[in-house]
């Protein structure tokens, strides 16, 4: 794992300064948090943050954006075309084992922290990745264009409103995996890929 200069493992500093980001937006609010508040609550500095995050809600998503990352290298793995199963398995290998954390937080106290908008902004800018990331691997498997895009869409939107379901539920009473692979099983299935058509 990447150290930071100060020795410390990235994903630990990232999460303390998550921590100490929900602590103020309770505290005080989103909007009259600064970044540099956060980084003398956490105990860094303030150029430190700009190592684990853009901005103060991009810090919330930080775990989630490496758990996409990864998602993003499975999918460019080479392979048959994708069917349901394989669509199935790559969010699930997503949304396994991750913890109740600073995002799942925020979802549950969006209107105290003053942060609901920009949770609604930044889950639609996930929501909207997910699906280019599903609509790119269906096409590569020859998968109709227009198939792909409506099934990325909706895989995306299953993910995303598993994410809040899962937050809104509280910690540890379901795991993300077992509410996200309750939402896949209400998306569509990936449609058989037609055989093209004969030469001549």
């Amino acid at each position: 794992m990447a150290t930071s200069r100060a020795g410390r493992p990235r994903a630990s500093s990232r999460e303390t300064l998550a921590e100490a980001a929900c602590e103020l937006f309770l505290e005080q609010g989103f909007d009259a948090t600064s970044i540099a508040d956060i980084a003398t609550r956490a105990g860094v500095s303030r150029s430190s943050f700009f190592n684990y995050a853009s901005s103060k809600s991009g810090l919330l998503w930080a775990g989630l954006d490496e758990r996409l990352d990864g998602l993003a290298d499975d999918l460019q793995a080479p392979r048959a075309p994708l069917d349901t199963a394989d669509l199935h398995r790559a969010i699930l290998a997503f949304a396994d084992d991750l913890r109740p954390d600073p995002l799942a937080l925020a979802f549950t106290h969006a209107d105290a922290m003053g942060i609901a908008a920009d949770l609604e902004r930044e889950a639609a800018v996930r929501m909207a990745r997910v699906a280019a990331l599903l609509s790119a691997a269906l096409r590569r498997g020859g998968q109709d264009p227009l198939a792909a895009d409506v099934i990325g869409a909706a895989y995306a939107g299953a993910v995303v409103s598993a994410l809040r379901h899962w937050a809104h539920a509280g910690p540890g009473v379901s795991s993300l995996r077992d509410v996200v692979a309750a939402a896949l099983a209400v998306a569509p299935a990936v449609p058989r890929r037609a055989d093209p058509p004969a030469a001549g």
